[in-house]
């Protein structure tokens, strides 16, 4: 699996960086959007974009419109330990691969990454929880539980396709 890490925040690239690579994920790292996409043109193709929505170039949503449409077939996901989440719900009606909040642990951002690269849509379990909508402008980023059900289920415990172990 290849990923590019876009963010403007050097410890929290590095780390992401180390804790890929011992995961056998090969990473490549930007620090703004504009880096981003001169990497996603210069060099082999990605499986999984993951972008900083609050990092320079970004200008809101329009950088991940900009990511998107630059792609070259690899899935975009947006990450963020502030956005409110009316930010997160437009990402993914945009066709973002899914929304990380950086309240997650370093084991469930693997797991959500792998989960994105088999091509589904990740955002926090609780995300989708109905009942904690009723407060606007709630952050979804303090919500950190991965889906539990089905191939999310599987693709958490590394089995893809494989088997229904438990």
């Amino acid at each position: 699996m290849r990923v590019l890490i876009a963010d403007d925040h050097d410890l929290l690239r590095d780390t992401l960086e180390l804790w890929f690579r011992q995961e056998k994920i090969d990473v490549v790292t930007a620090r703004d959007l504009d880096s981003a996409l001169s990497a996603v043109a210069a060099q082999e193709a990605f499986d999984l974009i993951l972008l900083d929505h609050g990092m320079p170039g970004m200008d809101g949503l329009d950088g991940l419109s900009r990511a998107l449409d630059g792609a070259k077939g690899a899935r975009v996901a947006l990450m963020s330990g502030t956005a409110p989440r009316e930010v997160a719900e437009r990402a993914l009606e945009m066709g973002a691969a899914g929304f990380l909040p950086k309240t997650l642990s370093a084991k469930s951002l693997v797991n959500a990454v792998r989960f994105m690269a088999m091509g589904e849509q990740y955002a926090p379990h609780r995300f989708h929880d109905r009942r904690s909508r009723g407060h606007p402008g709630q952050s979804p980023c303090s919500q950190t539980d991965p889906p539990r059900t089905g191939h999310a289920a599987q693709a958490l415990r590394g089995q893809g396709q494989q088997g229904n172990r438990p």
